[in-house]
């Protein structure tokens, strides 16, 4: 009987990694827009600059797409800065959904301290725009909007 517990648990674990596996890589909705998303874009926070961008990449490591980032601010503004750093969940034809951090630091915005958000985010291709940006533009600290864009080739 004891034999029988301890194979049936064993089948139990295995059957749910499995299933946790299957569940942790990205879905992809759209070949195109998966294939666009891939290697290395230009980022950018425009309370930094809009002449001087960052870079964000976006990898696959066995079906789970990472999008990881940076840029820094220059000059007298070396402190600010914005990151992302996540897993893409899902992938449509204009949009992805990330779920991970989104790290800004701007010395005159909430008084130069990091704000993060971290969580599911979505950014967004809108109109003819050649970028894809975070749909949660409102900042959790302080009233302000927070444009953080990726862009695409």
């Amino acid at each position: 009987m004891l034999k029988k517990i301890i194979i049936s648990l064993v089948v139990i674990v295995a059957a749910s990694a499995v299933g946790t596996s299957a569940q942790d890589r990205t879905k992809v909705n759209d070949a195109k827009a998966a294939k666009m998303l891939l290697g290395r874009h230009k980022l950018s926070l425009q309370w930094i600059s809009w002449d001087y961008f960052g870079t964000a990449t976006v990898t696959n490591k066995d079906g789970v797409y990472y999008l990881k980032g940076e840029q820094k601010g220059r000059g007298s503004n070396r402190s600010d800065f914005v990151r992302v750093d996540g897993v893409v969940t899902q992938i449509d034809a204009k949009q992805f959904t990330f779920d991970g951090t989104v790290v800004t630091q701007v010395s005159h915005n909430n008084g130069g301290q990091p704000c993060e958000r971290k969580g599911i985010l979505n950014f967004r291709i809108t109109g003819t725009r050649k970028y894809w940006r975070m749909q949660q533009i409102d900042s959790p600290c302080e009233a302000i909007a927070d444009y953080v864009d990726i862009f695409f080739r």
